[in-house]
């Protein structure tokens, strides 16, 4: 790790939702809600719990008010941790999904819009300028109302950190000279997502996502791998100079438990390798 930090980086959290939709294990309430847990114990403060969609569609998401109402309950949370500090998110596609979502009491609201129709049609059964009009009602009426955060994505795994350059400029352009909060999501299917994590990162993205574990995929990108993994971007953050505030063996140690509990062995490398130098 270098001896002078160079900003804060935030990781965000997805594997509850991004991760464990695409598994084919269905995972109980419980195991879903210790998986949330241990991240805030590992120090994690965004986490994408679950998702308000069909649940013939995703099953795996079925349980989505059950697991709100355990990570919200009293007690839940680590010794120490105040339930302000801690951001739950739950991904919508309509507003009926925005009712359940703001029913159970998520704090932020997550719209994804594709990019291309024949993905929009494949992933939402809807064209991308219908989403994009479902999401402007849907900002109208989420929480505070508006978009607070723009997050690109790379969910099939094919940029690289030359596009995530352009892409960021040139949304920057767009936005007219005013300040836009970025947010940046990659897979990792052609191992390129840690580079572009990092590309990101140096060019002012100051918000990431990941899993514990790596685990996740998408269904509609063949082959498709997980997310980039929430401990091997931690170690490559820290060691390129950002700070994020976790605890780098326990992202480990519950990357390797929620592979246990999927059956699968988790993508991530870090909680094979361990960390350098070794703790």
């Amino acid at each position: 790790m270098t001896g002078t930090s160079i900003g804060h980086v935030e990781i965000v959290e997805v594997g509850p939702r991004d991760g464990l939709q695409n598994e084919k294990s269905l995972l109980p309430t419980e195991v879903k809600a210790q998986l949330v847990r241990r991240a805030v114990d590992a120090g994690l403060r965004r986490i994408e719990v679950t998702s308000f969609v069909h649940p013939r569609l995703v099953p795996q998401m079925a349980d989505a008010e059950a697991v709100l109402a355990a990570v919200t309950a009293d007690g839940f949370l680590p010794e120490g941790v105040d339930r302000n500090e801690v951001t739950y998110i739950g991904l919508v596609l309509n507003e009926r999904g925005l009712d359940r979502a703001l029913d159970a009491g998520v704090d932020e609201i997550n719209v994804v819009v594709a990019a291309s129709e024949t993905f929009s049609r494949r992933n939402q059964n809807t064209s991308v300028a219908a989403m994009l009009d479902a999401a402007d009602a849907i900002a109208d009426r989420a929480l505070r109302a508006g978009y607070d955060e723009v997050a690109v994505a790379d969910t099939i795994g094919v940029g690289v950190p030359r596009q995530v350059q352009g892409l960021v400029a040139g949304i920057r352009g767009l936005a007219g000279g005013k300040a836009v909060r970025l947010r940046a999501h990659f897979h990792n299917t052609r191992n390129t997502g840690y580079a572009n994590a990092l590309a990101a990162a140096e060019n002012g993205i100051g918000a990431l996502d990941a899993s514990l574990g790596g685990i996740g995929g998408c269904p509609f990108a063949p082959d498709a791998t997980g997310n980039i993994a929430t401990e091997d971007l931690d170690y490559l953050l820290a060691r390129s100079g950002w700070t994020t505030g976790l605890r780098l063996d326990e992202l480990a140690t519950t990357g390797r438990w929620i592979a246990a509990q999927l059956s699968i062995t988790a993508p991530a490398l870090l909680g094979r390798a361990g960390p350098f130098p070794p703790s």
